[in-house]
């Protein structure tokens, strides 16, 4: 076979634990998990280590991989995408045990849930620096709920909580977050000011 090596090639080499394979796999998807773990990380160096533990899953498992669609790389990435997320919420698990959140009366998020925010008009940029400074209890479930689409109930089993804490934390994050854009927004306001 000449020339670049198919994804199918690659995989069928990572399957025999073939060491070329997994470096290829790592360095075609490593920008795409980074893009992903960096929101469930606080730095760089955390989001490393759940990109690594990540791909460890990934070689264990990749024989047991099935495409799902008539596209053999969207059901790939799909499937790696699913890993990186729970490889990132298992990391979570592991180092926020202590974490316990307040629950929110049902009217304050529910409200807060069907607003439109500044969020809405962000850069992805912006937002992860945002969300980056949140607790780990709230990016998780905002990250979760907001940005991988998942459901309450889902949130709510994947992290052992109650739906309603789920959406406690869902709103006290954008709370958090809203409150860090006003402070933004007054530093520029000051900055502009003072030329």
């Amino acid at each position: 076979m000449s020339g670049k090596p198919t994804l199918e090639h690659i995989i069928q080499g990572c399957i025999k634990a073939n060491s070329d394979s997994q470096k290829q796999l790592y360095k075609l998807y490593y920008s795409f998990s980074m893009g992903i773990c960096m929101r469930y990380s606080t730095n760089y160096t955390e989001a490393e280590e759940i990109i690594n533990d990540s791909f460890l899953k990934i070689f264990k498992k990749v024989a047991d991989f099935e495409p799902s669609h008539q596209s053999f790389e969207a059901s790939f990435v799909g499937w790696i995408k699913q890993i990186f997320i729970h490889t990132a919420i298992d990391h979570y698990r592991k180092y926020n045990k202590s974490h316990t959140i307040p629950l929110l009366d049902d009217s304050h998020y529910e409200l807060t849930e069907n607003s439109a925010t500044p969020i809405d008009h962000m850069s992805y940029k912006e937002i992860l620096e945002l969300v980056q400074m949140l607790s780990p209890t709230y990016r998780t479930v905002f990250n979760l709920y907001v940005l991988d689409g998942y459901k309450h109930e889902e949130i709510s089993k994947e992290l052992n909580i109650s739906v309603g804490t789920s959406k406690s934390n869902l709103a006290k994050a954008r709370i958090n977050i809203q409150k860090m854009l006003q402070q933004k927004n007054v530093k520029l306001y000051e900055q502009r000011k003072a030329i």
